[in-house]
């Protein structure tokens, strides 16, 4: 790591379809990080663990994300790009720092509440500790920069918290992380409910753009858009639908909204639709290209998790054994 460079830290879940909303909301802006930040991010797995998986699926979605990362650009050499469950040392932070967080923050967390009456068959302690787990991926990179929306406000909040005590007893343990927002990002809302964001979880299909479906299916799922029956083109909060196509079609252009109305400017909601389309194809269908070749290319791909995991461990190692230390745990003989 460089020294002179802050450290950023971020992750997503390999768990649904990674949607239009995260690529333009989270992970396009990763891209421009690598040279202001010393970047880590993960791929989420052991999180994952909270909801019961099919195990073959899982690991293809993992291993897809993974691509996704690359094909989108973020280099791996220059950011470190790793599976959470092969750097160990998560876990065994998070057990140290389970024992610095009281059972009142975790009853606190609206996550869990809201997790536990959608999998009410499944309330085990990995919900219940989630937070905590969290803690530990951000602390243990010595993490200055986390990019947090507002339902993971209240996870850093925890996290700064946890660091806080952890260096009022220990002293300099931790480096107390401050949320990151980033100056530009898009905030994709649902095709069908454009009160809603665009969620990977969604139970209906068409309210979402996922980043592998194909040019055919965007097409389609975009002319199914929920619009309004006022027939204009306009950006106005009476018409959240179209000021989401609108937003959706400037994130992919680059151009702003206003721009993007003068582009459709005397037309009605149909080409408005197909324009939208054209736009997030033109971003897709490269994406799923460059992830197919890498789809093909499995010694690469091997290469590059192999040697960033190995990366992900030595800076992790660090600060573990920097509390161990702290704790009064024995240190190994060499």
């Amino acid at each position: 790591m460089n020294k002179d460079k802050k450290v950023l830290y971020s992750g997503m879940q390999a768990t649904g379809n990674l949607t239009l909303g995260n690529y333009l909301g989270a992970l396009k802006n990763w891209l421009t990080l690598g040279d202001e930040f010393d970047c880590f991010y993960m791929i989420a797995d052991l999180h994952s663990l909270t909801v019961r998986q099919n195990p073959a699926e899982f690991r293809k979605r993992a291993r897809q994300l993974f691509m996704i990362y690359i094909a989108a650009g973020l280099d791996p050499e220059k950011n470190c790009i790793y599976f959470q469950h092969m750097v160990p040392q998560h876990a065994e932070l998070a057990w140290m720092l389970n024992c610095f967080t009281y059972m009142g923050e975790l009853n606190r967390m609206t996550q869990f509440k809201d997790k536990s009456q959608k999998h009410a068959d499944n309330i085990n302690a990995g919900l219940f500790t989630y937070p905590v787990l969290m803690a530990s991926d951000i602390l243990l990179f010595q993490s200055d920069l986390v990019p947090v929306g507002i339902d993971q406000k209240q996870h850093l909040e925890i996290t700064r918290d946890i660091a806080e005590r952890v260096n009022s007893i220990y002293g300099d343990v931790f480096t107390v992380p401050e949320g990151y927002y980033p100056k530009v990002g898009a905030k994709i809302m649902s095709l069908q409910d454009p009160t809603k964001k665009m969620s990977k979880s969604d139970e209906n299909v068409n309210a979402s753009i996922y980043l592998m479906d194909d040019a055919d299916t965007v097409v389609r799922k975009l002319k199914r858009a929920v619009t309004d029956s006022e027939g204009v083109i306009a950006y106005r909060p009476e018409q959240p639908g179209v000021n989401n196509l609108i937003d959706i079609y400037s994130a992919c252009t680059g151009k702003t909204p206003e721009e993007a109305l003068k582009d459709f400017e005397g037309q009605g909601y149909g080409q408005l639709k197909t324009g939208v389309a054209e736009a997030v194809n033109s971003i897709l269908v490269p994406l799923q290209t460059r992830v197919k070749e890498l789809e093909q290319d499995k010694t690469y791909i091997d290469s590059i998790i192999k040697n960033n995991a190995e990366k992900a461990q030595y800076y992790a190692n660090k600060t573990v054994r920097k509390l161990q230390k702290k704790v009064g745990l024995i240190e190994m003989p060499r």
